[in-house]
């Protein structure tokens, strides 16, 4: 088999919430007759981003060409996920023109690319490129998540934690694999934030890569699809903090999901969602829920204080209308304080 028989995969990663579903959606809406296929990798036991997906209401999208890896990593998993997925995408008929691979937002790029190397694999795929979305706003304030400042504060308070910031290593171990980088929620930014992101950026990229701002992950697709990089042949000169470990893990991370009863008023709801990413160590909380006397189905999405909500489609026939929240955060957020939050 030709290197030119080999279908095409676009890696997505980037920092919770910095927007890769929002983009991936984007794509699917405008694939112009591409046959498009993705996977989405989840950290939690509810796989919010698949459903948003599979949910889209997308024609050129049906729920088949979405294959959804729950509570993992794919940088940890390869082999026992991320290959069966694989295969069950590649013999689809008629075969796909590409595939979007969504990581979590706590994966590795580099070990998920470098697996692409493996024999079984080289003949029948390679990475397009691998595409790094940032939060625009995030950087333009001087950190990569919301309430970095208080995580240092606490991390330099108590001598028996490591200092070392994994969230940090995370971002710059992504932004170091990246052959594109997409500066998202650009709307949100003047003059000077701008110049502050790209800065932060500039700082975390270790050679010249290029960069575009997004707005409700809306990029040319000419500018996504087609980079033609073959990252999986250049990955081993992508210089990252983890390259002389065996092995990694994702303790620092947790997550819980909260069962969400039927609600009356969303922006009541995003106002608790809020609150609790107050809570210290908190990362994101996204997630669904029924409104009285509505029929479609409410998404939420927090990072930090920024809460968006919006209906984003009907409940289906026979589906129970139960609502679920994912709050994800550092090893050791208080949990108490966050279901007293949200749930009162």
């Amino acid at each position: 088999m030709t290197s030119l028989a080999r279908v095409p995969c676009t890696i997505v990663t980037g920092f919770l919430g910095a927007g890769k579903t929002t983009l991936i959606r984007h794509v699917l809406e405008n694939a112009g007759g591409k046959r498009l296929a993705v996977i989405v990798n989840e950290f939690g036991d509810v796989g919010i981003d698949g459903e948003i997906l599979k949910g889209c209401g997308i024609e050129s999208c049906d729920e088949g060409s979405i294959v959804e890896l729950a509570n993992g990593c794919l940088c940890c998993t390869v082999a026992d996920d991320f290959v069966p997925a694989l295969d069950q995408i590649l013999a689809r008929a008629p075969k796909v023109d590409h595939i979007l691979i969504e990581t979590s937002g706590l994966a590795l790029p580099k070990p998920l690319v470098q697996a692409f190397q493996w024999p079984a694999i080289k003949g029948r795929v390679t990475v397009d490129g691998v595409i790094a979305v940032v939060d625009g706003p995030a950087l333009a304030e001087g950190r990569v998540a919301p309430d970095l400042a208080a995580l240092d504060a606490q991390r330099a308070g108590d001598e028996s934690l490591d200092h070392d910031d994994p969230v940090e290593e995370v971002f710059e171990d992504q932004i170091a694999c990246a052959d594109l980088v997409v500066l998202s929620k650009s709307d949100l930014l003047d003059a000077a934030g701008f110049a502050a992101a790209e800065k932060a950026v500039a700082g975390a990229l270790p050679r010249a890569v290029k960069l575009v701002r997004a707005s409700g992950g809306k990029v040319d697709l000419a500018v996504l699809l087609g980079l033609g990089v073959g990252a999986e042949d250049v990955i081993d000169a992508r210089r990252t903090h983890h390259d002389d470990e065996e092995d990694h893990d994702h303790d620092e991370f947790e997550s819980i999901v909260l069962a969400l009863p039927e609600i009356a008023d969303p922006a009541a709801l995003a106002a608790r969602v809020v609150k609790a990413a107050e809570t210290p160590d908190v990362l994101r909380v996204k997630g669904f829920a029924a409104v009285e006397g509505k029929p479609l189905r409410l998404l939420v999405q927090g990072v930090g204080p920024r809460v968006s909500h919006h209906f984003d489609r009907a409940w289906t026939a026979g589906e129970a209308r139960r609502g679920a929240l994912v709050v994800i955060g550092l090893k050791g957020f208080d949990r108490a304080a966050v279901e007293q939050a949200i749930l009162g």
